[in-house]
Parts: structure tokens; sequence; C-alpha cells
């Protein structure tokens, strides 16, 4: 009898221990208590060097190939660390910005029925569809206008008879001409090229949209107890996802203008949001209903792209890549990396984040 009585009362508390829980999630501010400006500020600006320098020396170290000659992209230990930087990229997409969009979207502050549909699950998915369609037709578009160039004139004889039915590709490795079918221009090195430089603008696209948000958030926050253990977590994901992005880069052999540009422009992204963040402090409210549609679209949108990129781009190309696939050395070590890096990136953001963000509703 005792034992029925045992388990009908902890049926009940699972019945009934989630609604009293959520029901203690309310649309209000933080309380005064854990406030502190002086203190609060004083974090933030640690968190903007501190994740201007891990970004930059993130994003800088795997362009460095030509003074470190392992970290060059022909490389086995570029494989590896590639894939460890991609390995945190899924981790942030999976379980930090997925989650955070849900968060923010199913938010008390967020009335009527609107707001009862997935909306999360359904922009990070639309961005995932999105982020494939420009994949495809920007890879399309370079691809076309690169073998447009490279078509001979009307009356050159070499583009009639036989090789009538190939494509006629200019390869910079040979400096020269060399006929394929179309099916071996897909794996030429222009090819291949121009693949590389899609995908690192989209990834950088991607890191940017969520680095926005998360800068602004942080730089706006004033509990000291919010802040703190965040510099620590941003500044190892900005690192990781940096080199992540740095590998791309130099895999898609940009002018060093270009290459400058790109590197600067994730370098600052964070530290950036972070200032802005501290300069509306006295206005932005993090429950205002614009705040948290902004920061809900935009995190939903950046963890799409961030979990196609990392799976498809990033994992999916050097996995398949014949060189790791005929090396079962580097294929295991590859993958060891891959699951130390997502399981690191989620095991820092469980501990770093997650608390904080959690206390606000427990």
């Amino acid at each position: 009898m005792k034992k029925e009585r045992v388990i009908a009362f902890l049926c009940f508390l699972c019945l009934f221990l989630p609604i009293l829980v959520s029901a203690e999630c309310t649309c209000e501010k933080d309380e005064e208590g854990d406030r502190n400006k002086s203190l609060a500020l004083k974090y933030k600006i640690t968190a903007l060097f501190s994740i201007l320098f891990s970004g930059g020396i993130g994003v800088c170290l795997p362009m460095m190939g030509k003074m470190i000659p392992a970290l060059q992209p022909e490389k086995d230990i570029f494989f590896i660390i590639k894939a460890f930087a991609a390995g945190v990229i899924l981790a942030t997409g999976f379980i930090h910005v997925l989650p955070d969009a849900f968060d923010t979207l199913t938010n008390p502050c967020l009335k009527g029925k609107a707001w009862e549909f997935p909306l999360t699950g359904f922009i990070a998915m639309m961005a995932t569809i999105g982020t494939l369609m420009v994949d495809s037709l920007a890879t399309g578009f370079y691809t076309r206008s690169h073998f447009n160039k490279s078509q001979p004139e009307k009356g050159d004889e070499e583009g009639a008879g036989e090789h009538s039915g190939h494509v006629h590709v200019h390869t910079h490795a040979t400096h020269g001409h060399a006929h394929g079918s179309g099916i071996a221009s897909e794996v030429s090195p222009t090819t291949t090229l121009i693949r590389h430089r899609v995908v690192s603008q989209v990834l950088e696209l991607g890191i940017v949209a969520h680095s926005v948000i998360i800068g602004i958030s942080l730089g706006a926050s004033e509990s000291p107890s919010t802040i703190k253990p965040l510099v620590a977590a941003l500044t190892f994901h900005q690192f990781f996802e940096g080199m992540g992005l740095g590998g791309c880069i130099t895999q898609a052999k940009f002018k060093s203008r270009a290459v400058a540009i790109m590197a600067i422009f994730f370098s600052l992204t964070t530290p950036v949001g972070i200032a802005l963040g501290i300069g509306i402090t006295n206005v932005y409210d993090e429950n205002s209903t614009t705040a948290l549609i902004v920061e809900g679209i935009f995190n939903s949108a950046s963890a799409g792209i961030l979990i196609y990129m990392a799976l498809v781009d990033l994992l999916a190309a050097d996995f398949m890549n014949p060189r790791m696939q005929s090396s079962g050395k580097l294929q295991f070590g590859a993958n060891v990396s891959l699951l130390v890096g997502a399981v690191g990136g989620t095991r820092a953001l469980n501990q770093q984040i997650f608390p904080s963000y959690q206390k606000q509703c427990l």
C-alpha cells in the first residue's frame, strides 16, 4: 500500500512539477540586487578585448601556413584542426544558439496565438534550405562565369569537332588549358576553389549573425553574474570559430586584401556588438517585444546556417575528401578530433552559458 502511494506521489510530481517551474518564468526584469553597473562594465571591457584578441588569433592561425608548415592545407594536421573547429561550431549551433532561440521566441513576454507556432524550428529550417540554395546558386554562377570566360572564340577550331561536347577549363596550376567531360569538371581545381570561396563567405555570414546578437546582449546586461561566465565561454568559441573560418579562407586562396577584410570583419563583429550594447544599456530592455523577436529570429536563422555549414561544407567536404578516405590513420584522428571539439564545446556552453540563463526561471 505504501509503495502504491509513493508511486502515485511521484507521478503527481512528474505531471505538475514542470507546470510549477514554468509558472515562475515571468515577464519581469532582473532583480536590482543582481545588478552592479561599475563591476559589469569592467567585465564587459575585459570581454571586448579578450574576444577581439582570441578571434583575431583564431582566424589568422590557419593563414600562417607559410611560417608554420604544419598548418598548410596539404598537411594532415590541418584536417584534424579543422575537424575540431567544425565540432565546436556544430555545438554552438545545436547547444547554444538554437536552444537560446527557442527560449527567446517562447518567452512569456510574447503574447498572442501567433507565438504558439514553432517559429524557431521553422526559421532554422528555412535558413538551412536558404543556405543550401545560396551555396548551390553562387557556386553555379561563379562556375559558369569562369567557364564562359575560358570558352574558345567562335572561330577557334579547337571548340569544334570531337571536343564540342566537353568543357573547356583553364587551370591555374598549369597555366594552360585542359579538356574534360562535364563530370570531370566538377572536381577540377577551379571548381574546388570556387566552392571554398563560396563556403568561406556563407560561413562568415552565419557566424556574424549570432555574434552581433550575443555581443549586444552581453554589452547591454548589467548583471556581473551573467557576464562573467560568458567571457570565458565566448572567448573559447570565438577562437575556434575563427580557426574554422580561417581554414576555409586559406583554402579559398583569396587575394591578400580580401583575406584581411574577412579576418578583420570576423574579429570585430562581437566586440562591436558589445560596444553597441554598452551604448544602449540604459534604453535596452531584453524582455521587450522588439528585442525578443529580433534576437529570436537572428538566432534561429544563425543556428540553421551554422548547422548546415558545419555538417555539409566543413565536415562532409573534408571527411569525403580522397586524401582522408585513403588514410585510415587520418580518418581516425579527424573523427576523434571532431568528437572532442563537439563534446568540449558542449561542456563549455553547458557550464558557462546555460546556468546564467537558467537561474532566471528556476
